[in-house]
């Protein structure tokens, strides 16, 4: 008897098409340009291995006077070179898929793996984000641990106000125009609400639907921290603001990206059904280093004891992205898009 499963209904190349609907590119992270897709990072995200470098040219150095012209033949002039850097960044390799048993299809009178297909996708977007906030905030412990805090202004004694938001952009300095969006947890957002300081502006629609604050686009994320410190009652609340092109952004193509494995004994040969999907991403934030000096020990996690492998440490988790230990920045600070302020959160 011909039974239509899962498995027929999941064609690869159809899957993945109906997936792109919830794709990072749909993110207001993506759509702010905060993160800029790029080919090269593409390129670099397909060539396998754990950690790729990208090279960069440093700029002219202007501290330094140019020469003053004269007529003396033997006077020869001495040029300046060019300086270079390079920036380290990790490849992650993921994946994650979900099962369930067929006797829950025909008990629940609906199919949970619908459900688990239709969600897939934002699930995917949703860690996506997690990353950049994650790697952003690696980046604010590097900046207080090595670099006097130059990146961050602590507002933390008093509530959301002009005076604190202009007080972070111009950590910056001169270059405080590379700034476009600021990230903030909800009750920052309440805070500018109360205060009456959120304008709206168009959307690819042409409806008033994307907040903005002083020109600035607002993501509203409660993943940003809200952290209650010493006195239970007051929370600081961390805001990122971020530049066009501050992370960069390329993705991989795994040998298998969907793939659905059934297993007609389990459920005592009732059948269960699993349904997986890999992803391979490079997602960097512009002139910094991953170091990778402070990795997760995973070797626990996954039946073996001792000291991590290098397949342990291939893909750094979360909370490997929020250590200062596993970041350096290595351009200076006004070429870095981004700030960050603290605030009272309540």
């Amino acid at each position: 008897m011909a039974v239509t499963r899962l498995s027929d209904a999941v064609i690869p190349a159809v899957y993945a098409a109906y997936q792109a609907e919830d794709s990072p590119e749909n993110t207001a992270f993506f759509e702010s340009g905060v993160v800029v897709r790029s080919e090269l990072l593409d390129q670099k995200a397909n060539i396998g291995g754990q950690e790729i470098q990208i090279p960069f040219w440093r700029d002219l150095d202007a501290s330094v006077e140019p020469n003053a012209s004269n007529d003396d033949p033997a006077d020869m002039a001495a040029p300046g070179k060019l300086g270079s850097g390079v920036q380290r960044a990790r490849i992650g390799y993921f994946n994650q898929g979900y099962s369930a048993a067929d006797l829950v299809t025909e008990l629940a009178g609906s199919s949970p793996m619908q459900r688990i297909r239709n969600r897939f996708g934002t699930y995917w977007k949703k860690q996506w984000q997690k990353r950049v906030i994650s790697s952003a905030l690696g980046v604010l412990a590097d900046n207080v641990a090595n670099d006097n805090g130059d990146m961050v202004y602590d507002g933390s004694a008093a509530l959301w106000s002009r005076k604190a938001f202009t007080s972070a952009v111009f950590t910056l300095g001169d270059a405080f125009g590379k700034l476009s969006a600021i990230a903030v947890h909800s009750l920052a957002y309440k805070q500018m609400v109360d205060a009456d300081d959120i304008d709206f502006v168009p959307d690819s629609e042409g409806k008033l639907t994307i907040p903005t604050f002083m020109g600035q686009r607002i993501i509203v994320d409660d993943e940003m921290p809200a952290v209650a410190a010493g006195d239970p009652s007051v929370i600081t609340t961390t805001a990122v603001l971020f530049g066009a092109g501050a992370f960069g952004y390329g993705e991989g193509s795994p040998e298998v990206p969907v793939e659905v494995e059934r297993q007609a004994r389990a459920g005592n040969g009732g059948g269960v059904e699993t349904l997986w999907e890999r992803k391979t991403w490079l997602l960097h934030p512009f002139g910094f280093q991953f170091t990778g000096a402070d990795i997760t020990n995973r070797a626990n996690t996954n039946g073996r004891t001792g000291a991590a492998t290098s397949e342990d440490e291939f893909t750094p988790l979360l909370a490997d992205l929020r250590k200062a230990a596993n970041w350096n920045r290595v351009v200076s600070r006004k070429n870095v898009p981004l700030a960050f302020l603290k605030i009272k959160g309540a």
